[in-house]
């Protein structure tokens, strides 16, 4: 690995991001190329002098971007290389329920053939990421804005699953503003139409789950098509 740049030390928050940038800067030169095994933490701590809790917040930020695995026991290694242009449709660009829709439209081409491939590529690791965010998104009935990061974590947990790094790009440029539901429907106490709805939302993601476990590309497919297809159907009876 090349030697690294100057960190920025205003704070731990820019400190991270700076080993984070030259982190990823070497994956997307080819410096660590996939499959590569990273530094020990200690010996990134000496390279870029900075602390144990910093490079733990570094890796797991690459992580969450679907560039690295970490192994018990093994280390960490490279998934993929970042793609250098990125795209974007943020929140400001979700605004009207035409929007959503479109979004969903945009969804359906893009994560049913994810979810295929995440069946077919997934490691056990990978796997229970996903199982966790839909434990994490049960966990949340009562608690919208939590429901929504974890919906958007089960996406995109899937999407890293299919180590391409286009769809992990794809995904992580939407962020969790692509959950286009209303969040009425993640309250359980609205009435018994909201707890019904909540319920096949979660069963919805369970049967993706399920599928992607068994390496069962074509049912994975199937549900995660059924999933989106249903939303926009809700989306579409239920104003904002």
């Amino acid at each position: 690995m090349a030697e690294p740049a100057a960190v920025d030390r205003g704070s731990s928050r820019s400190l991270t991001h700076s080993v984070v940038e030259q982190l990823r800067s070497s994956i997307v030169d080819g410096g660590i190329g996939p499959g590569d095994k990273l530094p020990a933490e200690s010996a990134l701590m000496a390279q870029f002098a900075v602390s144990r809790t910093v490079i733990r917040e570094a890796i797991s930020r690459l992580q969450a971007a679907g560039l690295v695995e970490t192994y018990r026991g093994k280390g960490t290694y490279v998934l993929t290389r970042p793609s250098e242009e990125s795209f974007t449709a943020g929140p400001e660009q979700i605004r009207t329920p035409e929007d959503r829709l479109q979004l969903l439209d945009f969804r359906l081409g893009l994560e049913v053939e994810a979810s295929a491939l995440a069946a077919l590529r997934r490691t056990p690791t990978q796997l229970a990421k996903i199982g966790g965010a839909l434990a994490d998104f049960r966990a949340a009935r009562n608690k919208p804005s939590e429901a929504v990061e974890a919906d958007f974590r089960f996406h995109r947990a899937i999407a890293v699953a299919t180590n391409n790094r286009f769809y992990v790009d794809l995904l992580a440029s939407l962020g969790p503003a692509m959950i286009a539901m209303p969040q009425t429907r993640l309250l359980a106490n609205n009435d018994d139409g909201e707890e019904t709805h909540f319920s096949r939302v979660a069963f919805e993601h369970e049967t993706v789950f399920d599928a992607i476990g068994r390496q069962d590309a074509q049912t994975a497919a199937a549900a995660m098509r059924t999933h989106l297809a249903n939303s926009r159907a809700r989306l579409g009876r239920r104003p904002d």
